[in-house]
């Protein structure tokens, strides 16, 4: 099928999609007390099979991983991040174990994923772990299944992963290592009401979060969410212009299966949205809103 196939099948009954997922485990008599003091999420008041978007960040509130948690048990959480990031995210894990009694492994995992509004979630098991994703901005919501082997669910036609990607961007979800990074503060993803609990206490990174949030949660860029007419020929990285000056970066790019290209870009807070940017090459983008949209 094609793009527009598999678009229109997860828009009107469901598709599924394995996807590359990094996954690692934090478990031991010590998990909860560990990771209240390290991510930005209120853990602690997690039930078992609960799962919550969080930052675990620098000392000095940039973020090192975005991800997701999923409480296992009273003394296990799952934590679940873009491809290519388990080994920071366990590096910066470890750094402030010390001698707490904490096991952090990574798990050899991976998700398959289902999207649209008539499939039903499985039921959790020892091997696996299911979380509910909700949709947002008008896009489909599911089921993610984690686990070393995770089965393609029966009767649920499969799309391709490509799919994911432009339901993704049309949410404006981050992605780690596309719209965050080392040098992002967790303020311009969008991301820090569904992210960061304000009334836990106090956590490695939290200072930052706390002073941007009560200057009014500003900060000097934020995630943005693009579309064009033609195809996706603008790269990641490609400036944004207006009149001629460089208010930003195009940071994930996507076809929308129509003859168009959707896309997600960090932009200048000084610069007000709905608006157009130019990509070059005779290409005006218009952004149409604020990556405020709730995490997955």
């Amino acid at each position: 099928m094609t793009l527009a196939d598999d678009l229109a099948v997860v828009r009107t009954s469901s598709g599924a999609a394995r996807v590359a997922r990094d996954v690692v485990r934090v478990h031991g008599p010590e998990a909860v007390t560990y990771l209240q003091g390290q991510l930005s999420q209120d853990v602690a008041a997690m039930a078992v099979g609960a799962s919550a978007p969080t930052f675990v960040l620098q000392p000095q509130g940039k973020v090192d991983v975005w991800m997701r948690a999923t409480r296992t048990a009273d003394d296990a959480f799952v934590l679940d991040t873009d491809a290519g990031w388990a080994d920071s995210l366990v590096a910066r894990l470890a750094r402030f174990r010390l001698r707490t009694k904490v096991e952090i492994d990574r798990l050899d995992w991976s998700m398959v994923s289902v999207r649209g509004p008539s499939a039903d979630a499985p039921a959790g098991a020892a091997d696996h772990v299911v979380v509910a994703v909700t949709g947002r901005r008008g896009v489909p919501g599911g089921w993610d299944v984690l686990g070393a082997d995770p089965a393609m669910p029966a009767g649920v036609p499969q799309v391709d992963a490509e799919v994911l990607e432009v339901l993704r961007i049309e949410s404006l979800v981050p992605r780690m290592g596309a719209e965050i990074d080392e040098t992002t503060i967790p303020a311009e993803t969008g991301m820090v009401d569904a992210s960061v609990s304000f009334t836990k206490g106090c956590y490695t990174g939290q200072e930052l979060v706390a002073r941007v949030d009560s200057r009014g949660g500003r900060a000097p860029r934020r995630v943005v969410h693009l579309v064009w007419d033609g195809a996706p020929q603008h790269a990641p990285g490609t400036p944004l212009l207006v009149d001629g000056t460089e208010v930003g970066r195009l940071t994930s790019v996507a076809s929308d299966g129509g003859g168009g290209s959707v896309a997600l870009g960090l932009l200048a807070r000084s610069v007000e949205v709905p608006c157009t940017v130019d990509l070059g090459a005779g290409v005006g983008a218009r952004v149409d809103a604020e990556g405020t949209a709730p995490a997955p």
